[in-house]
Formats: C-alpha cells, structure tokens, sequence
C-alpha cells in the first residue's frame, strides 16, 4: 500500500524585472503556508528596470523554472526579443527595452537565464506511476515565442497536449500572452498564469496561479496581490525608460499595449 500524493503548486511568470511586484507575490505565497513548491515560467527580465534583483530573489529562494523569450534572447544576445509588436510604436519600445536589459544584466545574471530549461514535467505521484503531469512551458511546447491567447481553438490546444504527450487530468501551463485563463479540453487543463509584473488584462496587480494536483480533478485558482506599484514606476524613471512603459503598468496593460 502506498500513500497518495497531492501537491499545490504556485506558478509565477512574466515577471519581467518588476522585483516589487514579484517580492508581493512571494510574501503572499508565503504567508499561506501551504504551498508545496513555487515554480516560474520565464521572462524574468525586459520593460523593467532590476532585471538583476528579480534574477537573484528567485535563486536566493531556489525557486526553480524555465525561460522565456526573453531570458533565452537576452542570454543568446539574439537581434531582438521574440515579443510581437502590432505597431511601429511597439516595435520602437520593444527595440528599447530590450537594449536595456542587455546593457543592464550582469554576467552572473545572463549565464543563470543561459542554464533554464525550455519546459519542465512535474509528476507529483512519481515517476514510477502512471498519475497526473504537469508540464511547464513559456509559450507552448514548440516555441516560446509563440502566443497561446484565450482565442486559440480547442483543436490548436490538443495539437499542443499532443506534442508532449497530455492525456485527460493531466495539466499544462503557460504565459507569455500576461493574460489569465483557464479551459479543458479532452480533460485536459490548460492554464495561462497571467503576469507577475506586466498584465495585460487590464488588472495592474501582480497574478498568480494556485494549482493543486494529486488524487481527483486538478484544482486551479487564479490569484491577485497588491504591489508598491509606484516604487517599480520609480525605477523605471530612474532607468530613462519610456512613460509607456508607466502608463502600461498603470492601466494593467489596456491603454498601450506595447509587446511580451
């Protein structure tokens, strides 16, 4: 006989430098006291300005993830992003962000971002049984530049279960779009996290998801957390970075929607 296993997990992504909102989130993780493990899905870094402390917060705390666009472009110092821009406005931000995140970054930062895995397969029950997965990846299984919106087709979501083999109870998270959502599929989950540090659904808190997963139907809860939004506007100023960039944390993302 054995004892079966459910673990909740907490799953932060797109902090992107916004060490304020990321800090909120860890101390309401950890005030709830029942988290097994807080695991990220990439971009720590772009469009804020400390990049470095968000890096070094999440390996003081051994707190375990994948890279995002951001963080594999930055480490590769490939010629942009991988952040999709609807507009020469956009695409002029994108351009800025991104030349300062790599003239900001420390080399201890660049190489941690260079050693993140693509994705991640978490299996609570142990890998000697046949329980439920849970797959972490940034944008979906193919790429992390890919944008998996709310939009997207229940056919486009088993193609992506199928890639990484997903059978129903099994759960697959992602983020990069910094907007939340949740569907089944097949009884499959599949769960966009949101943003730590950039949402775009027009909510300027910082979001998280809650995910229990063990024995039964996996239990999903979207969280939102207050930050000191105005110390993370701060140090945008003091960075000479774009007022998009204040307006974007501002309004949750809604007013200018200015890339990933």
């Amino acid at each position: 006989m054995y004892l079966s296993c459910v673990m909740r997990y907490a799953l932060i992504s797109d902090i992107h430098a916004n060490v304020q909102a990321l800090d909120a989130v860890l101390a309401e993780i950890g005030v709830r006291g029942e988290v097994d493990a807080t695991y990220h899905l990439g971009d720590l870094v772009g469009y804020s300005s400390n990049p470095n402390e968000v890096v070094a917060r999440l390996r003081d705390r051994g707190i375990a993830g994948i890279a995002g666009n951001y963080d594999s472009t930055v480490a590769t110092d490939y010629k942009h992003c991988g952040c999709k821009s609807e507009s020469a406005r956009q695409e002029e931000l994108a351009h800025v962000s991104y030349e300062f995140t790599r003239s900001a970054v420390t080399a201890a930062t660049k190489h941690f971002l260079g050693g993140l895995p693509f994705s991640l397969d978490l299996r609570p029950s142990g890998g000697h049984t046949a329980g439920p997965r849970l797959v972490l990846v940034h944008g979906t299984p193919t790429l992390n530049t890919l944008y998996w919106t709310q939009d997207r087709s229940d056919e486009f979501c088993l193609k992506m279960a199928a890639v990484v083999g997903l059978k129903s109870g099994d759960v697959i998270a992602f983020g990069h779009t910094h907007k939340p959502w949740q569907r089944i599929v097949d009884g499959i989950h599949f769960v966009n996290t949101g943003s730590v540090g950039r949402p775009k659904d027009g909510d300027p808190r910082a979001g998280y998801v809650l995910l229990d997963l063990g024995d039964g139907t996996p239990r999903i809860e979207h969280v939102r957390v207050a930050y000191d939004i105005e110390a993370t506007i701060a140090g945008v100023r003091a960075a000479g970075l774009p007022d998009d960039f204040i307006e974007f944390l501002r309004t949750g993302g809604q007013p200018a929607a200015v890339g990933a």
